[in-house]
């Protein structure tokens, strides 16, 4: 049974006070101009875009604690160290030529280069994966664990927390907003971590009380389990927000350095939410619901108040990129969507597109976070079928020597997530090891033979 003291409840409650204060403030100064409102001006310095694109990489926070739980170190192995692996790659060959193309969204990069109606499938694409609503529910069911209320009043807070100050201040209420959340986030990990460390003891607590194969990398995963994690991590090179805020920054050098620094920053939260889930499962190792290692945890070793501080960790690491989340995907309607179909271009009315987009964005979150009441499985499902489809044609956007004809790329992307979605439906059928393949290994198969496919078509036509 979770319990909050009411020192708690005040802690809790002036976060998300302090939260609503800094999205609201810091909206004064946006202009009503699409790069005012969608990307701060493209005036971001280096310590904000560093704050912001590290408290933006966690909102599936509880996931983590159940993942260290469950399996042990393999949650890094896999959560942490491809996306530091990506993460390097991007920040050297991607984000200047991302700041130096000065557009707004991955779409509007793909219709130069392939085309409008490249841009509106891969928009369908990327709305799909940015998605706030399973972030919208895990910070509903910790408000209702909180709070005691209701689902549906439990949602709507969670809205009214991350999408409010956005109708007024854009992104630069993103970037601020976030900002906060970074340093409560990891004051409330580094508090449980020093509590559980000092009141049972460091590593060799850890390899005296943890199974063999939680201090173990690889742990019991299958070798095409970790390989699918690891391409699942491909999904950094087509990231929205990775380009957002590279997109957003003052210069080339500081998205590049930016996510240099950002990496550091995500191995350190990584070892306290490691860490932390590792103390829980060696603390409780009986836990029948291990979504909950963190919440059991806090109330097992945290005493009033210091609870409030964890609690407001977690929401911040929820809401940080939920809010995100939320803006990005009110940009892909609004800029990719109703803009890019509407009869007249004006730019003068991208905010008002974006404003119906944060309002749309908030209804669908609502609407499936109530209906879908499980965020289990989402990210794995959903990255392995639609990252293979938007992986490669962003890639090449960016390197004219691997682009392909217009119509090949716009096969490449939906035979890619079809071909991914049609074996996810029938691998049951098999056993054995035609099973162990994932979906993600055949919708990367069909759009890498695909893409080399147009190449030799274009070798052939250019030879020609």
């Amino acid at each position: 049974m979770i319990s909050f003291s009411l020192f708690d409840i005040i802690i809790i409650v002036l976060f998300f006070s302090a939260l609503l204060i800094i999205g609201f403030l810091s909206s004064r100064k946006v202009k009503s101009d699409a790069e005012s409102f969608l990307l701060s001006g493209r005036n971001m310095g280096l310590i904000l875009f560093v704050l912001v694109n590290v408290s933006t990489w966690y909102g599936g926070i509880i996931g983590v604690g159940e993942f260290t739980y469950r399996y042990g170190l393999v949650s890094w192995f896999t959560q942490g160290l491809p996306y530091y692996f990506f993460a390097f790659l991007f920040a050297m060959f991607f984000a200047k030529k991302i700041r130096e193309a000065s557009l707004f969204t991955i779409p509007e990069k793909l219709e130069q280069v392939y085309g409008k109606n490249t841009a509106l499938l891969s928009a369908v694409v990327v709305f799909i994966l940015v998605s706030p609503a399973p972030y919208l529910l895990m910070s509903a069911n910790l408000i209702s664990l909180v709070f005691d209320t209701g689902d549906l009043i439990s949602l709507l807070i969670g809205i009214i927390l991350s999408a409010s100050y956005l109708v007024k201040g854009g992104f630069r209420s993103n970037i601020f907003t976030d900002a906060f959340q970074f340093f409560i986030m990891f004051a409330g990990f580094i508090v449980i971590l020093l509590v559980a460390a000092l009141n049972f003891g460091g590593i060799n607590f850890l390899k005296s009380n943890l199974p063999h194969s939680h201090i173990s990398l690889t742990g019991d995963a299958s070798v095409t389990f970790l390989i699918v994690w690891f391409l699942i991590a491909l999904w950094t090179f087509a990231d929205p927000g990775f380009h957002q805020r590279s997109y957003s920054a003052k210069t080339g050098n500081v998205a590049k350095y930016g996510i240099l620094i950002s990496i550091i920053f995500w191995a350190l939260f990584d070892f306290l939410t490691t860490s932390t889930g590792l103390y829980a499962k060696a603390i409780i190792p009986d836990l029948e619901n291990p979504i909950m290692a963190y919440p059991v945890l806090a109330e097992k070793i945290l005493a009033p108040g210091l609870k409030g501080i964890f609690y407001a960790a977690m929401f911040a690491t929820i809401i940080s990129t939920l809010n995100s989340f939320m803006f990005l995907s009110a940009t892909t309607i609004g800029k990719d969507f109703i803009y890019r179909l509407s009869k007249e271009e004006r730019a003068d009315k991208i905010k008002f597109y974006t404003i119906i987009g944060i309002i749309i964005t908030s209804v669908l979150s609502v609407i499936i976070a109530y209906t879908i009441p499980s965020v289990v499985q989402i990210w794995y499902t959903i990255g392995s079928l639609f990252i293979p489809g938007i992986i490669l044609p962003v890639i090449s956007a960016y390197y004219p020597r691997i682009i392909i004809s217009n119509k090949i790329i716009m096969v490449e992307i939906v035979l890619a997530v079809l071909s991914g979605t049609i074996w996810l439906a029938i691998r049951n059928n098999f056993h054995g090891l035609i099973y162990e393949i994932e979906p993600m290994l055949i919708g990367v198969t069909v759009a890498l033979l695909i893409h080399f496919t147009g190449l030799i078509c274009k070798s052939f036509s250019f030879n020609k």
